[in-house]
């Protein structure tokens, strides 16, 4: 059996220093200096790492050109949220950071208060608050 010490997720991105500022200004830790090519940034208390390498640098790690990169299905992530009030400020803060919003909070059949934003180059991020009496 293969045991990981660690996960991380490597997602491509148009402009290394855009991504950087977008998860600067949300208030995302970083890991390390950006470069030209890699900007990476610790999310969550578990310090998840995430890089978001330039697409030609990350095509060239699948040995897949550039342009393939979003032929694949894309992955949202979860970001749990503290409080309702929490969730509204992630959407505030994507928006006012050049990303977008694309669900507004609201609460699903389950009860569940979640919003949903992208980063500018679309990778999408759904916050979610998942209360006690859940």
């Amino acid at each position: 059996m293969m045991i990981t010490k660690q996960i991380w997720v490597n997602l491509g991105v148009e402009d290394v220093a855009r991504s950087a500022e977008f998860y600067l200004a949300l208030g995302i830790k970083p890991n390390g200096a950006a470069t030209a090519d890699l900007a990476s940034f610790l999310f969550a208390e578990n310090n998840l790492v995430i890089h978001f390498f330039r697409k030609p640098k990350l095509a060239s790690a699948f040995g897949i050109h550039a342009d393939q990169l979003s032929s694949g299905h894309e992955v949202m992530f979860s970001l749990s949220a503290n409080s309702a009030e929490e969730v509204y400020e992630w959407m505030r803060l994507a928006e006012s950071a050049g990303g977008s919003v694309f669900r507004e909070p609201s609460r699903d059949d389950d009860g569940f208060l979640y919003g949903g934003f992208a980063d500018p180059d679309g990778h999408k991020f759904n916050v979610l608050l998942v209360e006690p009496v859940m």
